[in-house]
């Protein structure tokens, strides 16, 4: 197959060969080196996700690592009217991407796509009115197909996966005149590596999330953490050197997310026929706080009625109540700072390979701040 081009336009060469039956199927578009590098990691994270919890799920992936993960889980009223949406409207599908799309919506603009089950009239219609690269599913019916393949103006990318592949024991890439071969990480995470729970206990809910985040963190660039909460993605932390700045970027991230449920947010009344993800970006900047003076300028302008500041003060009486939130990381804990930053976030159940020379600290840490923690001793990085 030959591609759009390689991960920049000036890299004009640019090609797929498959290794034997090839796992996806390009129904439309051209796509990019990393379109395709985003569709094929997406689809096996959503692929994992529904075998181990055996419900629908979505992933939003840009350059290469999620912006969003989750299954469907049904939305109450505030991600209801945070999300915009008509859940009446919304198929199991639609509502997973609905979710994983939600999780970080500035980072998921111009988003890649994965879902678990095949595309249907609603989801089709939800991402017909979203700025997204391409999409991978196992299917599609005939009327979801044409209506993404419209999508910009007929460049929209659509890719079948097909969900039998297998693929090889071993993958290989060349870097710089050298061949790098490595055995594929073909281990699944499920339910059944939660069981060593070495401080507290762990909800069913925070089971499911736990599995969501550690299999999202598997095609995340690494070090990664992330926070989960509701059966979906709330905050990740992506290809950081150090893992407390994983730690404190994901808790950024999850932050912002949870004050899209505060009432000043949703309270915001933005002026007839602005676009939803302008309307989107501009909570996100409130929520946020630094707006530079164009930016309040445009804000004010673009709303009906004046908003007052949302205050530092009423961001930490608001996030003072939030909890049940899961944090995941995929490399071991190696000091309790990790721990001291995520309570911050209302993290209550935490799952990490466990290792470090510091576990007693770490463990100390948990039982101060009433965190429960699952050692799953499984590392899950990925370059």
């Amino acid at each position: 197959m030959q591609l759009k081009y390689g991960c920049n336009p000036h890299q004009t060469f640019a090609s797929l060969e498959p290794i034997g039956e090839a796992p996806v199927a390009l129904l439309n578009g051209t796509p990019s080196i990393i379109n395709l590098l985003d569709a094929l990691n997406a689809w096996q994270l959503v692929s994992e996700v529904r075998q181990a919890l055996n419900t629908p799920a979505a992933a939003s992936f840009k350059h290469v690592s999620p912006a969003g993960a989750a299954v469907a889980v049904p939305l109450d009223a505030e991600l209801v009217s945070a999300y915009e949406v008509d859940p009446a409207k919304l198929s199991p599908a639609a509502l997973a991407y609905v979710r994983a799309r939600g999780a970080d919506p500035k980072s998921s603009f111009g988003d890649f796509v994965a879902l678990s089950e095949p595309v249907d009239d609603a989801t089709a219609e939800f991402l017909k009115g979203v700025v997204s690269d391409g999409i991978i599913a196992p299917d599609y019916s005939a009327s979801a197909r044409a209506t993404l393949a419209a999508k910009k103006q007929g460049a929209f990318i659509v890719m079948q996966a097909d969900p039998g592949f297998m693929p090889p024991a071993r993958e290989t890439r060349e870097i710089f005149g050298v061949r790098l071969t490595q055995s594929r990480n073909n281990r699944v995470f499920t339910l059944d590596d939660l069981n060593d729970v070495v401080v507290g206990s762990l909800s069913e809910a925070a089971r499911r999330d736990l599995v969501l985040g550690y299999t999202t963190l598997k095609y995340t660039q690494s070090n990664s953490v992330g926070y989960a909460v509701g059966g979906q993605m709330i905050g990740i932390g992506a290809g950081q050197q150090s893992r407390v700045d994983c730690t404190k970027l994901a808790g950024q991230k999850a932050d912002t997310w949870q004050l899209g449920r505060h009432p000043k947010v949703l309270g915001l009344r933005f002026k007839a026929g602005l676009k939803k993800q302008d309307r989107i970006n501009w909570r996100i900047r409130y929520i946020e706080g630094d707006l530079t003076r164009y930016e309040a300028s445009a804000f004010q302008d673009a709303l009906e009625t004046p908003a007052e500041a949302l205050t530092e003060r009423e961001k930490s009486e608001f996030l003072a109540s939030v909890s049940e939130v899961c944090m995941v990381s995929d490399g071991f804990i190696p000091f309790r700072d990790n721990i001291d930053h995520a309570q911050r976030h209302g993290v209550k159940y935490i799952a990490q390979p466990g290792g470090s020379t510091r576990d007693a600290d770490i463990l100390e840490a948990c039982r101060e701040y009433d965190i429960s923690m699952a050692h799953t001793h499984i590392r899950a990085f990925h370059h």
